[in-house]
């Protein structure tokens, strides 16, 4: 199995809805392992296909000894509101408070076609609507309100943040025993051009982005619009996990 690139805000990957699976085969199966070998190894509970540059329907979960995967996904949500906190390792180093659902209803099929269906409250349902967000173009920050927002747009155009994605990259690079990337090589996002970073929740392709653990590569001491009170895991927030559930068979 192999340790995959993380594509970071700015890279049209991010924003391009992605495409059903057509075809379960050798590769589709070896893809799944490897997305969820680099989910663990960069610290994350949940990892979509088009975090790793792959624009298919796909995203792996592993959240409190609970690991699966789904393909070709549909999610419906329930209509209580839950608060709870958020981050993405594509966008690293920032977490927020984020508006989800309490529940959500998963189906789908597995990498070897079978039927997929959970129900899911609380965290489990979190990360589903993120990660079914991601497949649809959609990063958590689009659909902060108020304030958050507001935050998530200075530290997206500001050199902070720009420092803390190359040094992140760079992380990731030698974990993946790759030669890091150029300094500079981040996403920068000035004046208008952060519009292209955080859409209006008007513009989001539709409802759910991977969340990260403050273990492995990724992992910011620096928090935003985070609140004290539980909830979700945010990016560089939550226990470090030390051991690793069975993989994707």
């Amino acid at each position: 199995m192999s340790i995959l690139r993380i594509r970071t805000i700015g890279d049209p990957v991010l924003r391009t809805p992605a495409q059903e699976v057509p075809q379960f085969d050798e590769s589709l199966r070896t893809l799944v392992r490897d997305m969820v070998e680099t989910m663990y190894a960069v610290g994350g509970v949940g990892l979509a296909a088009p975090q790793v540059g792959v624009g298919l329907q796909i995203f792996t979960w592993g959240i409190e000894g609970d690991e699966g995967h789904v393909v070709n996904p549909r999610l419906s949500v329930g209509h209580e509101p839950q608060d709870g906190g958020e981050g993405c390792l594509s966008v690293p180093g920032l977490s927020y408070e984020t508006p989800r659902m309490d529940s959500a209803t998963l189906t789908g099929v597995d990498m070897h076609g079978r039927p997929v269906h959970r129900d899911a409250t609380g965290l489990l349902a979190r990360c589903f609507q993120h990660e079914t967000d991601h497949l649809r173009g959609t990063l958590y920050v689009d659909r902060l309100e108020g304030e958050h927002r507001r935050d998530a747009m200075r530290q997206l155009r500001g050199e902070a943040f720009r420092a803390t994605a190359e040094r992140i990259a760079r992380e990731r690079d030698e974990q993946r025993g790759v030669a890091p990337r150029p300094a500079g090589d981040a996403p920068r996002a000035t004046g208008a051009a952060a519009s292209s970073f955080v859409r209006s929740p008007d513009d989001a392709a539709g409802p759910g982005s991977a969340f990260g653990r403050a273990s492995g590569p990724g992992a910011s001491r620096t928090r935003r619009g985070a609140s004290s009170s539980g909830g979700a895991p945010r990016a560089q927030h939550g226990a470090e996990q030390t051991r690793r559930p069975g993989g994707a068979r």
